[in-house]
């Protein structure tokens, strides 16, 4: 029977276990029993983010537990629950050709977590750990069997464990055990290894494996929890640095490695998150899962996971980014599907497989399935043909003379066959080749620069492309909002040339389209095209010579050729917040101009679907007063829910109605002109239906953009609204901090605190001057006479850069024979000062600085009475007197 007390801290801790009974368990109860462990203890479950992830572009894809939490570590946004828990879906591919040659090497995993944002730590985390980890109510491991780590300077986490019921024979230190990436949060961490017994030891290491840091099949690493306690610094010592104001708990337990633990499988690919597809392939192949066939049907089981979540997730196949990650991985698992004798067409096949095995948790996946199979058997077909052609032509490469295959045929198989250098490198290696890889690279370096020039020119000339000049054919674009319509394709373009079909990326023109393309600082629309047959994503929008809307689009699978009926699906959710932003930039310049000058005129705009940007002729900075006016009269001219309202007019009637416009913009015969109550603008964009509809508007900043322009940035409805609610977090934040009960004293509190800070600097300056007065006593009585002149070389402690130049100065001012030469030790880094006076002007203090400092292998330099410098190390502190009384003879 399991029990645990707590009663007032960790050391009343009284736990109590009998001989415990591993349970089997299936990924779907591991998973089920971590989140409700946590769940009971006041988590809050977090659900699993895309693995594309959101607003962060240093993540290709979400590759860690805590990777869709950073926004709460790194402050940038207050959590609405302090202790969360997840099952996190990553992606890895820094390391693809080592998946399927280990037991646990993977590209698709699901990692565990429970986190901890200024709430709990060590003592509450452990107890849990071991709770979860050794009870028969939860997994019910042995506890003999769990060797832990730990940071050898952190005796707490040692203690705990082994106060929990871990033998103390069973704790390893490890200088490994320290959780830092450069500056910023960092902390101590303890690893929890599973010990699967001797068979998988066959050296008898032992022990030695953990110690070392051996890689090794015996002890498994299930749960590593990171306390994230202290601020690391650039240049201080680990031991000096400084706690935290809030500390955290971030950790993470693979659920493969616990599923091949808790299954008692040899690798995790027995396990029941991969096994399935094995023998779903194994159906299929003569080769069984044994021997040299065992890694093709590891890869293709790893692969499909990633692939299918994540098409699921919104990721496509592509040349580039994540696009082509996910192409590498599905031509690795093609060409392994080939060595077990399956066609194209076999991956597609496993994708209802992996949606039915991990529907439990990621239901999702079914509304996906037959999009997600439709692009993989597309891309596999196009493989393929590209695997039957390189391969033939590799082989005569490789059954010539010589161990390496050149970087000119491996870039001509990539370039001109499209053969991946991947697959070259792979299966050189299996045939016991090399590659000659920095040829290859060089090679790839010049092209993409070609290929870069060659854009540019494109860009710059593309409409002047004879194809579009002669492309007259109308596109009819429709305002209609919401309404996903069907038109027929009436030209293709593939960087500027008409082409009759299209499988890969291009251009596409339609006969009505309600995709609207870039034009007066609003974005292009997104979107999809697709049939029965075919489906294509929209990423960009442009307008074509002749005024036809000119989408750009990728082919997910299928073909799209002229005439084909499509639907086109616009990004709704999309559109209707450029909508608003865009309307509200109207009601911007309308505040603008009763506000500040009725000649207030835009000079520039860009709206997108997550902020506004609005530039206007202005001498000045505006004034805070100014801006809070113009915010409070856009959100009057909301609430008061105005319609909007679009006309076509001649030219001469807007003029004649003063409908704002550019007087740079060149119009037809004709124009449209949007009113909002007292806004009337001639504009072709796309706008809300009434005022209403933007909910609130911010005013985020106002800068200078050039001389005469200020730009004013701007969010609208929840954008808007999630900024505020920031800001109040950070109010908040402050009033605890500053120990007042509500946020309107934290503005009487901080100017107390600057008064009082004030004085207090009033005081240590004053305090300094006094050291500094007794030092310069104390310094005049070492001086030595010298033949030249007087010789002062001396070290002190703990001065701040004005005291070494208020000391030097009095000296030379006062003693105009001194040559002076200070160290000041201030722990990590010592401070230099070399100084002469007035009578020495042969000697210049810039050069002495530069020469004595690099006696102590640092540096410096100056001018020629006082010079500056530094160091870390003063072990040729003893050189310095000797080097000086050279200069005075």
């Amino acid at each position: 029977m399991f029990q645990l007390e707590i009663e007032g801290g960790w050391n009343s801790i009284k736990i109590e276990f009998p001989r415990m009974i591993m349970r089997k368990m299936t990924s779907d109860e591991i998973r089920d029993t971590w989140l409700k462990f946590f769940e009971k203890h006041g988590h809050y479950i977090e659900p699993s983010a895309s693995l594309v992830p959101n607003n962060d572009p240093t993540l290709l894809w979400i590759n860690a537990g805590v990777a869709a939490l950073k926004k709460y570590f790194d402050g940038s946004m207050t959590p609405k629950h302090r202790r969360i828990t997840n099952a996190q879906k990553c992606i890895r591919t820094n390391d693809i050709d080592n998946v399927g040659h280990t037991a646990r090497h993977h590209t698709f995993f699901e990692m565990m977590g429970n986190f901890s944002i200024g709430d709990y730590f060590r003592d509450e985390v452990i107890p849990w750990a071991y709770e979860l980890l050794t009870s028969e109510e939860y997994f019910g491991l042995d506890p003999k069997k769990l060797f832990v780590t730990y940071y050898p300077d952190d005796q707490a986490t040692h203690d705990l464990w082994v106060k929990c019921g871990i033998p103390e024979e069973n704790m390893v230190p490890s200088e490994s055990n320290f959780w830092e990436i450069g500056e910023g949060p960092c902390g101590p961490d303890t690893e929890i290894n599973y010990d699967r017994g001797e068979r998988y030891d066959p050296q008898g290491l032992g022990l030695e494996l953990l110690k070392k840091d051996l890689d090794n099949d015996r002890y498994i690493e299930l749960w590593n929890i990171v306390f994230s306690q202290f601020n690391s610094m650039p240049g201080v010592a680990r031991k000096d640095y400084k706690q935290l104001p809030q500390k955290n708990i971030d950790t993470g337990a693979g659920l493969e490695r616990l599923a091949c633990i808790m299954q008692e499988t040899e690798t995790n690919f027995e396990t029941d998150l991969f096994y399935p597809y094995i023998e779903a392939l194994m159906a299929k192949s003569k080769f069984p899962y044994e021997g040299k066939y065992k890694l093709a049907y590891r890869v293709i089981a790893d692969h499909i996971r990633s692939i299918t979540f994540a098409l699921a997730d919104g990721a496509v196949f592509s040349n580039d980014g994540r696009g082509y990650v996910l192409k590498r991985l599905l031509r690795r698992a093609s060409r392994y599907a080939q060595t077990l004798g399956l066609p194209a067409g076999t991956l597609a096949s496993l994708v209802p497989l992996v949606t039915e095995h991990m529907s439990h948790f990621y239901p999702y996946l079914k509304d996906h399935q037959e999009r997600t199979m439709k692009m993989i058997q597309s891309e596999e077909n196009k493989f393929a043909n590209t695997l039957k052609t390189g391969e033939k032509i590799l082989s005569s490469l490789l059954a010539q003379e010589g161990d390496t295959l050149s970087g000119e045929d491996c870039f001509k198989l990539a370039d001109t066959y499209g053969f991946p250098f991947e697959l070259t490198k792979e299966i050189a290696h299996d045939s016991g080749k090399n590659v000659d890889e920095d040829r290859y690279l060089e090679l790839l370096k010049e092209s993409k620069e070609l290929a870069r020039k060659s854009r540019g020119d494109k860009q710059s000339f593309g409409s002047q492309s004879k194809d579009l000049i002669a492309f007259t054919t109308p596109s009819e674009f429709t305002y209609e909002e919401g309404v996903d319509i069907t038109s027929k394709v009436t030209g293709i373009f593939v960087d500027g040339v008409k082409v009759s079909s299209l499988t890969e990326e291009g251009d596409i023109a339609l006969e009505k389209t309600n995709f609207y393309a870039l034009s007066g600082g609003q974005v292009s629309d997104t979107g999809f095209l697709k049939n029965d047959s075919c489906e294509a994503q929209v990423f960009d929008v442009t307008s074509a010579n002749h005024g036809q809307h000119l989408l750009h689009v990728k082919v997910l699978y299928g073909e799209i050729k002229e005439g084909d009926e499509l639907l086109e699906k616009v990004d709704w959710e999309r559109r209707n917040l450029i909508r608003k932003n865009h309307s509200a930039t109207h009601l911007l310049q309308k505040a603008l101009q009763e506000v500040l000058s009725p000649d207030i005129h835009q000079e520039g705009a860009y709206y997108d679907e997550n902020l506004l940007r609005f530039d206007i002729n202005y001498d000045g900075k505006i004034k805070e007063g100014s801006l809070n006016a113009v915010e409070r009269r856009v959100n009057e001219m909301i609430y008061q829910g105005f319609p909007v309202k679009t006309e076509i007019l001649t030219k001469e009637e807007a003029l004649q109605k003063n409908a704002m416009h550019l007087f740079s913009e060149k119009y037809g015969d004709f124009v449209r002109v949007v009113s909002m109550g007292s806004s009337l603008e001639f504009c072709g964009g796309t706008h809300v239906d009434n005022t209403a509809e933007i909910n609130l508007f911010v005013i985020v900043s106002e800068e200078s953009v050039a001389a005469g322009i200020r730009r004013i940035t701007a969010l609208t409805g929840m954008k808007a609204f999630e900024y505020l609610k920031e800001k109040q977090a950070l109010i908040n934040e402050a009033a605890s901090l500053l120990k007042v009960n509500t946020d309107r004293e934290v503005r009487g509190r901080i100017l107390a605190n600057n008064k009082e800070t004030a004085q207090l600097k009033d005081q240590i300056k004053a305090l300094r001057e006094a050291n500094t007065n007794a030092l310069f006593a104390e310094l005049e009585s070492k001086m030595e006479k010298r033949e030249k002149g007087s010789l002062l070389v001396c070290k002190l402690k703990g001065l701040t850069h004005e005291q070494e130049d208020s000391l030097a100065h009095k000296l030379i001012d006062k003693h105009k024979d001194l040559l002076l030469f200070l160290v000041v030790d201030n722990g990590q880094k010592a401070d230099l000062v070399s100084a002469r006076g007035e009578a020495l002007s042969s000697l210049r203090a810039g050069q002495i600085m530069k020469e004595v400092s690099s006696l102590l292998s640092g540096r410096g330099g100056g001018r020629n009475d006082v010079a500056f410098g530094g160091t870390d190390n003063l072990s040729g502190f003893d050189q310095i007197k000797g080097h000086l009384e050279g200069l005075l003879k």
